[in-house]
């Protein structure tokens, strides 16, 4: 009979089986952020038909701004896929995936680090968008709210780049902090 390596949670004291234990509370949470990815589905495919229904009469700004409001759902959905796969794999448990097919490229080196850095980038992504659209209609908005959409996302830029070089530091002087952990 072979001896298994790993510990046994039911040889744990108390106190740290249940600490142990409480990563499984977030289990909800990420259950509710699929509810949300379902909603911005529906909200998706509500714009689609939206564009459809009124493909004659839009102009090229009014499709572009539609189009620019798809893609944003998109890049929204694509975030939420991440925190909600790499946040489970990084803080619950292995999601048991090795080897599928279908595994994203990015999860067989995740790690709180990388996971902070994707969503960043993820977030510059979006606000890129909404900046593109506010830019598009200008006309529409004021130079104040022009403004602050600029300030923000230039403070998204400056928080990923911090956030990537602070991860790159710690990598850097800890090599085993950034290895895989499949």
């Amino acid at each position: 009979m072979a001896t298994n390596s790993l510990p046994d949670p039911s040889q744990m004291r108390p106190i740290p089986r249940l600490i142990f234990a409480s990563r499984w509370l977030q289990l909800p949470l990420y259950l509710g952020l699929i509810v949300a990815q379902g909603v911005y589905v529906y909200h998706f495919l509500m714009e689609v038909w939206h564009l459809l229904a009124h493909v004659t009469t839009y102009n090229e700004a009014q499709i572009m701004l539609v189009v620019l409001g798809l893609i944003d759902v998109v890049m929204i959905s694509n975030l939420l896929i991440m925190v909600i796969v790499g946040g489970y794999e990084t803080f619950v448990s292995r999601l048991g995936i090795d080897n599928h097919p279908d595994e994203p490229e990015w999860l067989d080196h995740v790690n709180a680090g990388v996971l902070k850095v994707k969503l960043s980038m993820a977030l510059i992504g979006i606000s890129s968008i909404h900046l593109l659209k506010t830019f598009i209609d200008a006309g529409q908005r004021d130079t104040h709210t022009i403004m602050w959409q600029v300030i923000i996302h230039i403070a998204f830029l400056l928080s990923a780049v911090a956030m990537a070089w602070v991860d790159k530091m710690i990598n850097s002087s800890h090599p085993t902090l950034s290895q895989p952990h499949h």
